[in-house]
């Protein structure tokens, strides 16, 4: 028995080795602590609209697969983007699905995905598992696109996909107009598609959609990419994507069919006839990022850079004792420093609630 067992196959052996090799996405344990590691936003939704919203879902039809609702929920969301004419819509489980479905659509031989680094690791990681080529074009060391080594990465491989994060993860920056525009120019001119990802948007000065309704035809290769987890939904599980219309429908026919449940779409219709509640935790947030930016920059050793999203990024003297001990002292954040060699001693911090903050940057200047 001993040797048969020993002789027995290994099914790990049907996995692919690289997939092996991998780390799976790391989510941090943060039971008993303040989390401020993941850029959500921190707060609920009134008592009043809870009830309301328990209401509606008690009342979902859970026994069916979902119908007509994702109709109502593309069209609800479609209205709320107000995209150019002749442009549709996708629903992805979150941004990351569309990613994955992206990457999916575009594999073709020879394919490959190019992106400013340090940016969202899932574009790399869904070139990976798609057996797709994944090119990072580091940024300039004030987190700036390097527009000339971004340009020749276009012309030299030719990417199915090149992915522009507005404002970008982890560093919040909202990169220069003008520069997009001559990358979407450039992407356009060599027949790739161009994601901007604006899973930030609520949190920023200005969305790429605007430079899209002044232009429609020099963005018929763009692809605009948004998430209702950082508009309040985190737990909802929504993302989507707007492009024209015959873009959006070939890249469509890669997605599970069902990938939205009846009361994920039931939420999110519910958050969409109450935009004004989320605008201005929006708003709250913005106000406390500005607070948090002001505070850090009077601490010693510590560098804060500007931020459009709902977090923002330090350079302390040393990342991994900081994040002990802010760890220690109950509060999560996260250590991007080894992420990118731009992002040495870094610290990624989600801007809260008041009370929040104020234990965060508590806890900061007690850990330097």
């Amino acid at each position: 028995m001993k040797a048969d067992a020993q002789a027995s196959p290994n099914p790990l052996a049907r996995i692919r080795g690289d997939v092996q090799s991998m780390h799976a996405y790391a989510v941090q344990p943060s039971t008993g602590l303040l989390k401020l590691d993941a850029m959500e936003n921190p707060y609920t939704l009134p008592s009043t609209l809870q009830a309301e919203l328990g209401r509606r879902l008690g009342a979902v039809a859970i026994n069916r697969y979902p119908g007509v609702r994702l109709d109502d929920l593309k069209a609800a969301l479609h209205a709320h983007a107000a995209p150019p004419e002749g442009w549709g819509l996708m629903l992805g489980n979150g941004s990351d699905e569309l990613i994955s479905l992206l990457a999916m659509a575009c594999d073709v031989p020879g394919a490959a995905i190019v992106a400013p680094v340090p940016g969202f690791v899932m574009y790399a990681m869904s070139a990976q598992l798609q057996g797709l080529a994944f090119h990072g074009v580091p940024l300039t060391a004030d987190f700036e696109l390097d527009e000339a080594a971004m340009r020749s990465a276009i012309r030299q491989h030719r990417p199915a996909i090149l992915y522009l994060a507005y404002p970008n993860n982890p560093t919040g920056t909202l990169w220069d107009e003008g520069v997009i525009a001559r990358l979407v120019a450039e992407q356009g001119a060599q027949g790739g598609l161009v994601v901007m990802d604006e899973a930030y948007q609520p949190f920023a000065a200005r969305s790429w959609l605007d430079s899209v309704r002044a232009d429609p035809a020099a963005h018929r290769h763009v692809l605009v990419m948004r998430t209702l987890s950082k508009f309040g939904l985190a737990g909802v599980r929504i993302g989507y994507m707007l492009g024209e219309a015959a873009l959006v429908a070939e890249i469509d026919k890669v997605r599970p069919p069902y990938n939205i449940s009846v009361l994920n779409a039931e939420c999110a219709l519910f958050a969409l006839q109450h935009t004004e509640v989320f605008a201005e935790q929006a708003g709250a947030i913005r106000s406390e990022r500005a607070l948090i930016l002001e505070a850090l920059t009077g601490l010693p050793g510590v560098t804060a850079y500007p931020s459009e999203g709902n977090m923002l990024l330090v350079r302390v003297p040393d990342a991994a004792k900081t994040f002990a001990g802010m760890k220690a002292r109950q509060v999560l954040i996260k250590n991007v420093s080894t992420m990118h060699p731009l992002l040495a001693q870094c610290l990624r911090l989600t801007v809260g609630t008041p009370d929040d903050n104020a234990q965060m940057l508590a806890a900061l200047k007690a850990s330097l």
